[in-house]
């Protein structure tokens, strides 16, 4: 199967993604989680113009599709290609038609049913108060890695690629022109997003002609640590203001744009039509590869299913739905959306290298540079299919992925700072949300800044992202059975793709703990032996759980319906 062209895979993935959308999707919402158009979600129930805001589902797409895609897309099937295109190629479709829509879709629905809660509060409810306690380490080492990697994942980009600089920062002036043009002054949605995408592309055209570059050494800072500090900053006045004055316009604004950047490089792919130069199956691995099995599982884990996905779905998401039947296009398309730019990243990391030397050489080591491959092949094809000129392509390409990563970190210190004042309550210590947002902040830069002052130490625990990203994940869909147990519904859908996941990632789990304690990474080593005990514990729980909701009473439907008024104009 070496020397498909790329076009044919393009056409096969983007045709079972949008058949799990019409068709699975379809089943989901009316069979397993019988949503209901009438339903009181709770944006409407504690609509207070801050976190819960009744939103249009178009916009509040925008905004879970971003915040859930990140860099991660990118990273994982840059990297897991190296084992061969089609492995990778398998898990990133079927993970996302069969897991990661429905996982998507279920923890919106478990959350908007249970007041806006988030998976953390849920596993008290439904599993028990110490798998509450345990569920909620898990969730708040796996924010720290997002938040943390994340600044060091664009600031890398804003050096590498100093066009990116000024669309970048200047997205934000048009986010917030955005969020005023729809809630203060009603304008057109179609309009204003119209207007909002020409203003985007702008900046790219005049960032790429007008790179900024900070210099060598500013206080003592290298640039990487000089955006990292400003990142920091952004991320936490962004996560202390009204959802729909920054947030959730400057998602929704950058998701449409950033799904018309992957209109471009799938253009490009079919105009181009270029041959995949990498392996089906790579028997040609560098020294120090890892196995295939289990790694392929936890390597690509946004773009196939995400445990981060449900921190998001019930941590923001789940508090703006309109309408619960809302949910499908929200929860299960977006999971798409981060399904097709995995795929993207795919195809431009083994179709955007002339040959397989070539590629070979790009692949000489396990895990190196995913980012710039992306940028780097992605170039290449959207040049060769389009005619835009190699440095456009680049600042393009790599103007969506500081964006996509950007939108994620600022959600992932809202989302933290969540997860503080709850543990906070645990304590019965009441904490503010500044409070809150500053021990985030301290946190987060602390852990960046530990390695040194290129910023480098936001990279340290992000080994283990891809394991407790999947444990997560596995653990969330076990509340989710739990609810649909209780309810006397299907949940053979949720309960089969959450045992796959769990075995999985906890195999993976296992070696990697062999493999730090044999390279004596016992920081790693330690906190990876504190999240498998964490998951296990919840596990165990949670089966419990399961067989109490099946031998227990059903429990009844919790259906408010809507009043006229509460409804949307905007569909």
């Amino acid at each position: 199967m070496d020397g498909v062209n790329s076009l044919v895979i393009a056409v096969i993935g983007i045709a079972m993604m949008l058949s799990g959308y019409f068709l699975y999707s379809r089943f989901l919402a009316k069979k397993v989680y019988k949503l209901n158009a009438e339903f009181k979600t709770p944006a409407h129930q504690f609509n207070d113009g801050v976190d819960y805001v009744p939103t249009n589902r178009y916009v509040l797409w925008g905004h879970h599709f971003t915040s859930v895609a990140g860099a991660a897309p990118i990273v994982g099937p840059a990297v897991a290609v190296i084992w061969g295109w089609l492995p990778a190629f398998l898990w990133v479709t079927i993970g996302t038609v069969f897991i990661a829509g429905m996982h998507d879709l279920g923890a919106l629905w478990a959350s908007q049913r249970n007041r806006g809660q988030s998976i953390g509060t849920l596993s008290g409810r439904y599993i028990s108060a110490r798998g509450r306690n345990l569920f909620l380490v898990v969730v708040f080492l796996l924010l720290l890695m997002v938040v943390a990697a994340f600044a060091v994942v664009i600031s890398n980009l804003l050096v590498a690629q100093p066009g990116s600089v000024i669309p970048t920062w200047g997205a934000l002036i048009v986010a917030l022109a955005v969020g005023q043009a729809i809630y203060r002054f009603r304008w057109n949605l179609l309009a204003v997003t119209a207007v909002g995408v020409i203003a985007l592309y702008g900046l790219i055209i005049v960032g790429n002609a007008y790179p900024i570059s900070l210099p060598e050494s500013t206080f003592g800072l290298a640039p990487n640590g000089v955006w990292i500090i400003v990142l920091f900053l952004y991320a936490g006045i962004a996560s202390l203001l009204p959802v729909w004055v920054l947030l959730q316009p400057r998602d929704y604004i950058n998701g449409v744009q950033l799904f018309i950047g992957l209109g471009i490089l799938y253009g490009a792919t079919m105009f181009a039509t270029p041959t995949i130069v990498a392996p089906a199956i790579n028997t040609n691995l560098p020294e120090g590869t890892p196995s295939m099995i289990p790694l392929l599982f936890v390597t690509i884990a946004c773009g196939a299913i995400s445990g981060f996905h449900g921190t998001v779905a019930s941590g923001t998401t789940s508090k703006q739905l309109d309408r619960e039947t809302d949910a499908r296009f929200v929860g299960y398309f977006g999971a798409v959306g981060e399904g097709l730019l995995a795929l993207g990243a795919i195809i431009a990391t083994t179709a955007g290298f002339q040959t397989l030397a070539q590629w070979e050489d790009v692949y000489a080591s396990f895990n190196d540079n995913p980012v710039g491959n992306f940028v780097e092949g992605g170039g290449a094809i959207v040049n060769a299919g389009l005619g835009i000129p190699v440095d456009l392509s680049a600042t393009i390409l790599a103007t969506m992925a500081v964006l996509f990563a950007a939108t994620t970190m600022d959600t992932g210190v809202r989302l933290m700072r969540f997860v503080v004042q709850e543990i906070g309550e645990l304590a019965k210590i009441r904490i503010g949300v500044i409070a809150a947002t500053v021990i985030v902040i301290v946190i987060g830069g602390g852990l960046t800044f530990s390695q040194g002052a290129d910023g480098s130490g936001g990279m340290l625990i992000w080994p283990l992202f891809g394991t407790t990203n999947q444990l997560l994940a596995s653990l969330t869909m076990g509340i989710i059975v739990v609810m649909l147990m209780r309810k006397r519904r299907p949940f053979l859908p949720v309960l089969i793709p959450m045992a796959f996941v769990l075995v999985m990632s906890s195999w993976a789990a296992v070696v990697q703990v062999f493999s730090f304690f044999n390279e004596g990474e016992w920081l790693l080593f330690s906190i990876n032996v504190v999240i498998i005990f964490a998951a296990v514990w919840v596990l165990a729980e949670c089966i419990m759980s399961m067989k109490r909701a099946l031998s227990g009473k059903k429990e009844p439907e919790d259906d408010v319906a809507l009043t006229a008024e509460e409804k949307l104009p905007l569909r």
